[in-house]
């Protein structure tokens, strides 16, 4: 572990919502930062400005609020080293793109678009690739090939161009990654990427991330897989830019994968299977809609415990577990090597161990305005008494509906299986009888009326069960739903029998 102060970020780029990927590694480096002790950077990358979407930045910080992910520096809670947003800092990257070019780590390139794509078609159809590298630079309109006084012209009359890393010709760049150890690469195979761009007067993302990264003090760069192909660049800016002993430590996170096991998790995916990939529902600027795991339903703690658990473990059989839980046992040393595969069923069981968690007041809360939307209104005890009675048997609060709809509204129909099953013989006009036996009951408790029509079934020599799936039928409509007297005493005296009654001139 690095002496100096632990001081992570996490860097999104407001071009869409938030995929769930990018919020576990939100997750990651805040645990890690809470772990040490450390500091939480949000920095908004806005460079690719062809990209921006508006209320993406937005979406950002309201997904990492409802989730509890507090953030320490960034746009909106300021700090020391702002600006945080990347856009506000173009002057602070110009001066850095003018260093590597005078220390001779990078240079001016003149190439079009359309000159470099001609290029690419002809090396696709000889069956190659172009790349901007070692070989080809030398042969294409750049500082390197141009003259001095030329390239000093070309700039001075306005030709648009780019600033374009000068990677070093065959040298192996070793780095250590906190997940993978060492890993290497060697400079011939990698381009020259492209810096800076004239025309836009911005970074790309390679050169604003490392100045970003140093001047804002950053110990530890903890980020997903699929920037471990830059890594040999990044850590060669360090070298360029002077500032190797101040390079951060890196970390490439394993990504997480499709529900086959193949691939990476995409919006697609989630379409498909009916299952959310992103923490807030998002309307896109031309009205799509993508569903989000707020609005699905899902608890916030529950969608960090799923995400904090692809791909990492504790090393032990737990599996529920809270913030500070995880807080308390994050390391980055248990973060897998290998991809971590979404199972969305697993996703809905997390969600089900937190709703039986909470306490029937606050479910009730979150059911009540399902109610009333229906034109219901109950009182919160006996909400609660309801609540309490079927939570075991759902995964989100927006099922309690169908497993108490009963308890509100009397059945329509009955279920055909249940009522070939147990509607027969004699039972609907036993029914009857413990509906005379009901109503005679002064004391109004579950308990009490079961006995009383125990009592009645007993000296019938009926069969209790017969009888009570019959019953239950009457009162729900089929053979489901809690302890049956516990609903009748909820149902009331009057209500009870007039479902009895109706179940019997109906079926």
């Amino acid at each position: 572990m690095s002496e100096k102060p632990v001081r992570v970020r996490f860097a999104p780029s407001p071009t869409g919502p938030l995929h769930i990927g990018g919020v576990r590694t939100a997750l990651f480096n805040y645990l890690f930062a809470r772990k040490h002790g450390g500091t939480f950077i949000l920095r908004i990358e806005d460079t690719d400005q062809t990209r921006f979407v508006p209320g993406a930045e937005d979406y950002i910080n309201e997904a990492l609020e409802w989730l509890g992910i507090t953030i320490d520096e960034g746009v909106k809670q300021g700090g020391q080293y702002g600006p945080y947003k990347q856009s506000e800092r173009r002057d602070i990257y110009r001066k850095y793109a003018q260093q590597l070019i005078d220390s001779g780590w990078a240079y001016y390139a003149f190439d079009t678009p359309e000159q470099l794509d001609i290029m690419r078609t002809k090396a696709e159809a000889d069956k190659e690739t172009f790349a901007y590298d070692i070989i080809t630079r030398k042969l294409l309109s750049n500082s390197l090939v141009l003259s001095e006084s030329e390239t000093k012209q070309r700039i001075e009359s306005g030709e648009p161009y780019v600033i374009r890393f000068k990677m070093p010709e065959n040298v192996q760049v070793v780095a250590q990654d906190l997940i993978r150890g060492e890993v290497s690469f060697n400079t011939n195979t990698l381009d020259d990427k492209v810096l800076y761009k004239s025309a836009e007067d911005l970074p790309t993302y390679h050169l604003a991330n490392i100045v970003d990264d140093y001047l804002m003090k950053t110990s530890h760069v903890i980020r997903g897989e699929e920037w471990l192909p830059s890594l040999p660049l990044h850590v060669m800016l360090y070298k360029g830019l002077g500032w190797e002993n101040e390079m951060p430590q890196f970390a490439h996170l394993p990504l997480i994968l499709k529900p086959s096991g193949k691939g990476k998790l995409s919006k697609r995916d989630g379409d498909k299977d009916g299952f959310p990939v992103f923490p807030l529902e998002w309307i896109s600027p031309d009205g799509e809609v993508a569903s989000g795991y707020r609005e699905s339903g899902y608890f916030p703690d529950a969608v960090i415990n799923i995400l904090a658990l692809l791909g990492w473990n504790s090393g032990t059989e737990q599996e529920i577990f809270t913030l500070d839980d995880l807080i308390n046992q994050f390391s980055i040393e248990r973060v897998n090597k290998s991809g971590a595969r979404f199972d969305p069923e697993k996703a809905k069981w997390f969600n089900h161990q937190y709703l039986v968690q909470k306490n029937d007041s606050e479910l009730f809360k979150t059911f009540k305005p399902i109610l009333e939307s229906k034109g219901i209104s109950i009182d919160t005890g006996t909400g609660e008494r309801i609540i309490g009675m079927v939570k075991e048997r759902v995964n989100f609060v927006s099922e309690l509906w169908e497993q108490t709809s009963f308890f509100f509204d009397p059945p329509s129909a009955y279920d055909e299986k249940v009522v070939k099953k147990r509607w027969k013989d004699d039972v609907p006009q036993f029914l009857l009888e413990v509906c005379n036996v009901i109503e005679q009951q002064n004391n109004w408790e579950a308990e009490t009326i079961k006995s009383a029509v125990s009592d009645l079934i007993s000296a019938k020599e009926k069969n209790f069960g017969t009888v009570m799936n019959a019953l239950r039928l009457a009162l729900v409509g089929g053979g489901f739903g809690p302890d049956l007297f516990t609903i009748v005493e909820i149902l009331g005296k009057s209500e009870v029998v007039s479902r009895i009654k109706k179940a019997v001139n109906t079926i």
